[in-house]
């Protein structure tokens, strides 16, 4: 029997920035919409009170995408919400359950071959990037701008009739500050994970979607629905794939480390599950 691709064991989210009018929540409700999942672990910066401080900014969307995951959550999903730096008010109720909603300051997953896996915001290891972070927080002013530049060039790409292309990601990319800054939280967010004796880790915080090995241990990073639009799934055989989700499906990486080895019988009824290729 064939699996339906679109069924996912897990899905790891981040930054959504609802409430941000660059939140690319079309997007992200067409994802959702076409993607379901045993367990959605919001990863932190879902909402975004701090540019709510100064802007209000809340179209229907918005709300669609609430409505929703607290559906999911009702029919039966497992939805855990890891408050970030941009809905850090939620951390207050760390510990609680809202309905079918568990707050967490972090989320230690299993896989299918027992490996574990550590989900944090990844705001703990600003202390560690040292740098200013163009990157790492949607209020400074230079990353403002670089959003502001991100907008216009999509409207105007759209108007054209071309597919969604990131300039935000692609300025960043070209800023040797910024990509020392990333290193710099790749290898904390890896040292924590050491620590916390988990095989992996995922993060958000950075917008800067990434799979990758230290050693024995993964680095992921499930990027954001702002420049990025990604997600982290977990297939059903226990691979790993990061995905880009816009007017088309891309495949950006993916794992077999955490897949259970199957039967040389079995090699030739493998299936390939994966949404894009």
């Amino acid at each position: 029997m064939l699996m339906n691709p679109n069924s996912v064991r897990t899905m790891w989210i981040s930054d959504l920035h609802l409430g941000n009018k660059d939140c690319k929540a079309h997007f992200l409700l067409d994802f959702l919409n076409q993607h379901e999942a045993e367990t959605i672990i919001l990863v932190g910066d879902i909402i975004d009170f701090y540019s709510m401080k100064s802007s209000h900014h809340w179209p229907e969307t918005h709300s669609q995408v609430i409505s929703l995951l607290m559906n999911r959550a009702h029919q039966g999903t497992r939805l855990i919400y890891i408050p970030g730096n941009h809905d850090a008010t939620i951390r207050q109720y760390l510990k609680f359950d809202f309905g079918r909603i568990e707050v967490r300051a972090s989320h230690l997953h299993e896989t299918l071959m027992g490996k574990k896996i550590i989900a944090v915001h990844g705001d703990e290891f600003d202390s560690a990037v040292c740098h200013k972070r163009l990157t790492a927080v949607a209020g400074d002013v230079g990353y403002d701008l670089l959003l502001f530049l991100n907008r216009w060039w999509s409207r105007a790409r759209q108007r054209l009739g071309f597919p969604y292309w990131s300039l935000a990601s692609y300025i960043k990319s070209k800023v040797s500050s910024a990509n020392v800054a990333i290193a710099r939280f790749e290898n904390a967010a890896i040292q924590y994970a050491r620590r916390k004796g988990a095989n992996a880790i995922v993060c958000g915080h950075i917008h800067h979607p990434d799979l990758k090995t230290f050693g024995d241990e993964l680095y992921l990073n499930d990027g954001d629905w702002i420049e990025n639009c990604t997600a982290l799934l977990e297939r059903h055989d226990g691979s790993l794939q990061l995905i880009r989700w816009t007017e088309k499906c891309e495949l950006l990486a993916e794992s077999d480390a955490f897949v259970a080895p199957l039967p040389d019988t079995m090699n030739a009824k493998k299936t390939q599950t994966a949404e894009c290729s």
